[in-house]
């Protein structure tokens, strides 16, 4: 059994299940936060993704349920512990990894999210439910069902914390809220979170205890990252160059909307890489299906909106590609955390078109460092792409442009090289 486990306050049955499960040392995440939630404490706590979150919550709270013996009320459908969620695949991503923490327990842990089967998830809850992991949507419909109550939920988490507390979802949290009992335990888990966010947790925490392992929105250090300058209309073509030269067998993709994930598969089948979908309009099991396939190497091309950003476990992912650059910086963050996980090496590439530089000097700001840039022989961006059919721009005045362009990039490069 692992010491460094043992030392954070761990029962012998979970180091035992941590042994069989091949954990050796705890990260830091898992270090600073499991022992303020074994005390009982609020937490508010930043990490970056892939550094073992969902362990630094779930291990603590199944000990001590499993300590306190709490006797869950059949009748009342009662949860104990409570995990939101905001997509369905990082729903089904918690449910496994709590599943496989508390094996040897006999914990009862249900999943609950859209795109799926009310009925079944509403059997497996009055078949009783211990910890809940679920979105915000479907809990509420469980909740006007009478299938789920929060009256006794000792554990509240919100796992990727600062999109639970996004204006979108902030409706539906505080009709949750407003069920749960006041007396409970409250843990935030995000990798990236402004002072906006900070302001609305700790209105709903009782003195947490804020823990911060890494700079704030800061990038792993093992992704490598770099931009590809582009014209628009040569994304795909260079998309599939990198794919193809580079031998890259596994990449996933993202696109800042449904059709144009779609519309990108398209393409690439056309250049003879097998490539698959996921995005909001895909149904639930046409999701998991692309998302096995991905995995078990039969398509080489997972292509996502950010709807996959926050959800996505995929062992030693080679690459991630931003085939658009995120409207909102803090989803650069969550999209390359994809790779790179778990102290494994991995590459994010982004290929930018000239009316997304403004997207890129955003994400370059949250991160507070330059990202190196570098244009490719063959691909280089054009002046003419996305100007003004003006016959004013005549040819002495784009070439100047273009040297001023190029002097830029050189610019943008070697401040890349010296972060």
């Amino acid at each position: 059994m692992s010491k460094a486990f043992a030392n954070l306050g761990l029962n012998s049955e979970l180091l035992t299940t941590l042994e069989q499960l091949g954990f050796e040392t705890p990260t830091d995440i898992q270090t600073h936060a499991i022992p303020h939630v074994l005390n009982g404490e609020d937490v508010l706590a930043g990490a970056q993704t892939g550094t073992g979150k969902t362990a630094a919550f779930g291990l603590p709270m199944i000990q001590r349920l499993v300590t306190q013996a709490t006797v869950r009320d059949e009748q009342r459908n009662d949860v104990l512990a409570l995990v939101l969620v905001p997509t369905r695949e990082l729903a089904q991503q918690v449910f496994d990894n709590m599943t496989a923490y508390a094996q040897a327990t006999s914990l009862k842990i249900v999943t609950a999210y859209g795109g799926t089967s009310m009925g079944v998830q509403t059997k497996n809850l009055q078949a009783g439910c211990d910890i809940l992991i679920a979105t915000p949507g479907r809990l509420l419909d469980h909740m006007f069902c009478k299938n789920v109550t929060l009256q006794k939920t000792q554990t509240l988490v919100l796992d990727e914390a600062d999109r639970m507390l996004d204006m979108g979802f902030w409706p539906d949290l505080k009709r949750i809220l407003a069920k749960m009992n006041a007396e409970r335990q409250t843990l935030f888990f995000s990798a990236t979170f402004d002072k906006k966010i900070k302001d609305i947790a700790y209105k709903m925490m009782n003195d947490p205890k804020e823990i911060q392992v890494a700079p704030e929105n800061s990038t792993a250090e093992t992704v490598e990252q770099m931009v590809y300058p582009v014209d628009k209309k040569r994304k795909s073509e260079l998309l599939a160059y990198l794919i193809g030269s580079r031998n890259w067998q596994q990449v996933l993709v993202f696109t800042k909307t449904k059709q144009g994930s779609d519309a990108l598969v398209s393409e690439l089948k056309l250049d003879g890489i097998k490539a698959a979908s996921i995005n909001g309009d895909k149904s639930q099991g046409a999701r998991q299906k692309a998302l096995d396939d991905f995995k078990q190497g039969k398509v080489r091309a997972l292509i996502a909106t950010d709807v996959a950003a926050r959800g996505l476990d995929i062992n030693q992912l080679e690459v991630v590609v931003n085939f658009d650059m995120p409207f909102k910086a803090e989803d650069y963050v969550h999209r390359i955390g994809r790779t790179g996980r778990a102290g494994h090496n991995g590459r994010a590439i982004s290929l930018m078109s000239r009316d997304e530089e403004y997207l890129l000097e955003a994400v370059e700001r949250l991160l507070d460092t330059r990202l190196p840039q570098e244009w490719l022989e063959g691909y280089e961006p054009s002046l003419i792409e996305d100007l003004p059919e003006d016959t004013n721009f005549n040819k002495k005045s784009r070439s100047s442009d273009k040297r001023r362009m190029k002097a830029k990039m050189k610019i943008h490069a070697n401040r890349g090289k010296r972060r």
